[in-house]
């Protein structure tokens, strides 16, 4: 149900309660703290004192991890959003793929992993790319650009792919998904070809937006998010996996200015945390919204006079390269 999806708690973990210690996945130090809790999620969202990425500890094994993502969070076949949200996600992907596509040879090989819906590798085969998309759901492939091919796999390593197939390899808000995001980096640079290029894109966890909202963040999404990078841990990370950083870039169209909104919302308002992005869904609009015609209004005004401002605020956080999202261009040493 898409409000259940969106809506879980999240606390300030109670340093009363026990936790067990784990190192930081990033960094390897071992001087880590609880930080947050999730409902949902057994343990706490560990912080390393040194790098600041947070992750799950205890990790979730596959099949938890595989019940946090129900057939509604998909959407309904390829639309997750209602037209109007739709068509400006799909135009802003539109417009992304000239930044994605500016390294890529003509009719070079493209891998999205954890492709989704194939918003954007539709339109990276506008373009006259071979596009290739590898997914852990078949039923988040619903409605997926038939020009592309998708492989279906637990990991990425079951897709099975040659070595050094493809010219690039976009891994966009898919990370912080993993239970193990440094065996999909290292498995990536098995399969890039030397020249290439790796695109990764993360909320930001050291972001102005972040430590501004704190646990009433959007982009938490708990459970579903496992880790939680700042730029040195995701820079430490892609060295580990044989990847030098070429640029990063703070500021995203389509994410940060509602992150700002949303955040907001969940941290002054009394409706269910969320409760804005649940009602931009396609399937918002039903009984599982939970929302009176009273909210949805409150809402509408929120959603129209806050972006302007959230822009604003998104503008200035990437200038000071500290964006609610960072997306960075890497390649193989």
């Amino acid at each position: 149900m898409p409000a259940a999806l969106y809506s879980r708690e999240v606390r300030t973990w109670d340093e009363r309660v026990p936790s067990p210690a784990a190192p930081c996945p990033a960094c390897s130090s071992p001087v880590t703290r609880p930080e947050l809790a999730f409902e949902g999620l057994a343990g706490a969202v560990m912080v390393c004192a040194s790098c600041g990425h947070g992750f799950a500890n205890p990790m979730p094994p596959p099949e938890t991890i595989r019940s946090f993502y129900p057939p509604a969070y998909y959407g309904a076949f390829g639309a997750k959003f209602g037209s109007s949200v739709e068509a400006a996600v799909r135009l802003v992907a539109a417009r992304h793929v000239r930044f994605l596509s500016r390294r890529v040879p003509a009719e070079g090989r493209i891998l999205d992993v954890g492709c989704g819906r194939g918003v954007v590798l539709a339109a990276l085969a506008d373009r006259g790319f071979e596009v290739h998309g590898f997914e852990q759901s078949e039923t988040a492939v619903r409605g997926v650009d038939p020009r592309a091919k998708i492989r279906i796999g637990e990991r990425l390593a079951d897709a099975a792919y040659p070595a050094q197939s493809f010219d690039q390899v976009l891994v966009w808000h898919v990370l912080e998904h993993l239970a193990d995001p440094a065996e999909t980096l290292g498995e990536i640079r098995r399969i890039l070809r030397p020249d290439g290029h790796l695109v990764v894109a993360v909320p930001n966890f050291g972001s102005l937006q972040a430590r501004w909202a704190g646990p009433d963040w959007f982009h938490l999404d708990p459970p579903r998010h496992l880790h939680h990078f700042t730029v040195p841990a995701l820079e430490l990370m892609l060295a580990d996996a044989g990847f030098r950083l070429e640029s990063q870039h703070h500021f995203s169209l389509r994410q940060n200015p509602f992150g700002w909104v949303q955040s907001a919302l969940n941290r002054w308002s009394t409706l269910p945390r969320n409760a804005l992005y649940v009602m931009l869904q396609r399937n918002g609009h039903g009984p599982d919204a939970d929302l009176d015609p009273r909210a949805r209004r409150f809402l509408r005004l929120a959603y129209l006079l806050g972006m302007p401002v959230g822009l604003a605020l998104a503008v200035a956080a990437a200038l000071l390269r500290r964006g609610a999202t960072v997306h960075v261009v890497a390649r193989p040493v």
